[in-house]
């Protein structure tokens, strides 16, 4: 049957085939890269909120534990009123996670650890009035029970924070089996493909190039009904420039859509990363709160001293990290309000006044005149010009002098601007990272994040300025800061 039909209909079956298959590819692909939208939308806007959320609740949830015992053991009422706030922290998660909750077992479990949580702060109060009253005996008795029932409240929010990953494990099994149907369907699919395509070039070699190079030949002693030379050899270029460039574009396609996969799956990354550092937080919490009611509580050698001390900084150095991750991970939330940049460099001298001390540093403040008022967030600008200042610091192993200079004047397109220049005479910052030291997790300190110039040089950013860095290595280093000067509110950003 094949060979009764003509070279017209073989070509075009072929290429029919071709398109067909072409196109089925084409829309599986679709269909793959569209579910796979879906799914990672709703688990980013859903279940990660949610997960958040049920995180959030169970770090309010240990904050309250050991508030009775440490009432018990000095009676200082403050221990109350902390217990209080934390109270009210978990009031307010949990009325975030029920509005989150979004399947029916979530909104069970919230159920039940609303009604224990309700029973555990009763028996609770219980407890404290028993204190209150005197009784010791017959608190700590009930006071265990009270422990208890902490535990199954604990669990319970670990069941819903369970359910989360249950919920994140289910869609990566989900992507995993699409992707291998798709994987197998593109094995399936290839063969045919090529088989489809040496049959059209043996079509296209055999039965047209042929014919035409040998009528070619034919025609060489017949000038005037000869064709031109070059006629079979601009038509095999083109054949062949078309095939590279089909070639070029479905591998640019296909370099697309990994790299929008993969961009996809970063995004969901980073914003799990965000919700474990908040979990990472809660075990920092509870260490502080033993470590401190240790220390208040127990009689200490010198040496046991000396280590509480180390264990307390490394747990602080351990929270610093987690909170510029944090920092990093979600744009500063400005509280703007009208605002000189000269009482905010006051202000952070003051706040740093013992760590300069302590690294042997002295500050001299050039000021012609105090800065204009201006809309801004005061505490943000303290952390960038403490920032600055630290880091000047610890460049200057041997101490030193740090000069800050304001100024103000004209700069297209902000218009007015103030200038504050943190210059120090360490030993500089060389050529070749001068251009790194903004990025994100670029440090040229051991222990350092990363992060605390690229937070300092958004938050500037939020507030409509710019960081500018100028070193010479062997003499010093020098941060300008060029902030917008506004009478208005409303050029902030939201």
């Amino acid at each position: 049957m094949w060979k009764r039909l003509s070279l017209r209909a073989r070509i075009f079956l072929i290429l029919t085939a071709l398109v067909l298959t072409a196109l089925g590819g084409g829309l599986v692909t679709v269909w793959h890269t569209r579910a796979m939208d879906s799914l990672l939308t709703s688990l980013i806007d859903k279940n990660v909120a949610s997960f958040q959320a049920a995180g959030e609740l169970e770090t309010a949830l240990v904050r309250q534990k050991g508030f009775p015992t440490y009432y018990f053991l000095d009676g200082n009422p403050e221990w109350l009123e902390e217990l209080a706030k934390y109270q009210k922290d978990f009031q307010e998660w949990f009325q975030k996670a029920r509005k989150l909750a979004y399947t029916e077992a979530m909104g069970e479990i919230l159920n039940q650890i609303e009604a224990q949580y309700q029973h555990y702060v009763d028996s609770r109060a219980q407890v404290i009035k028993l204190y209150q009253e005197g009784k010791r005996q017959a608190g700590a008795q009930l006071h265990k029970a009270v422990r208890r029932q902490f535990v199954e409240l604990y669990n319970l929010c670990e069941r819903y924070k369970l359910i989360h990953e249950y919920t994140i494990s289910r869609a990566r099994t989900e992507s995993q089996a699409r992707a291998r149907f798709l994987n197998t369907l593109a094995l399936v699919v290839m063969p045919g493909v090529a088989v489809l395509g040496v049959l059209l070039a043996y079509i296209l070699i055999k039965q047209i190039l042929e014919p035409i190079r040998k009528l070619a030949l034919e025609t060489a002693s017949a000038p005037r009904k000869a064709p031109p030379a070059d006629e079979v050899t601009a038509l095999s270029q083109r054949v062949y420039s078309l095939i590279e460039d089909v070639d070029q574009a479905q591998n640019q396609l296909s370099r697309s859509q990994e790299h929008l996969l993969q961009s996809e799956k970063w995004a969901m990354v980073g914003k799990l990363a965000a919700g474990v550092a908040h979990s990472i937080r809660n075990p920092l919490t509870s260490v502080n709160m033993r470590l401190f009611s240790m220390k208040r509580t127990l009689e200490l050698s010198d040496s046991q001293k000396e280590d509480f001390e180390v264990i307390s900084e490394e747990i602080r150095h351990i929270d610093a990290i987690v909170r510029n991750f944090l920092d990093f991970s979600r744009p500063p939330k400005l509280k703007m309000q009208k605002i000189s940049f000269s009482d905010v460099v006051d202000s952070a001298l003051i706040l740093l006044r013992q760590r300069l001390g302590y690294f042997g540093v002295r500050v001299e403040v050039k000021r012609k005149k105090r800065l204009p008022e201006t809309w801004a967030d005061p505490e943000q600008l303290k952390e960038v010009l403490a920032n600055l200042l630290l880091n000047a610091c610890e460049a200057m192993t041997r101490g030193g002098v740090i000069v800050i200079q304001e100024g103000k004047g004209q700069v297209a397109p902000l218009g007015r601007v103030a200038f504050l220049r943190v210059t120090d005479n360490g030993p500089g910052i060389p050529v070749s990272i001068q251009d790194k030291v903004f990025q994100p997790f670029f440090s040229s300190k051991e222990e350092g994040t990363g992060l605390g110039l690229s937070i300092a040089a958004r938050i500037v950013e939020e507030h409509g300025g710019w960081v500018d860095l100028k070193s010479k290595e062997g003499h010093g280093a020098s941060f300008i800061i060029t902030l917008p000067l506004k009478e208005d509110q409303a050029w902030a950003p939201s």
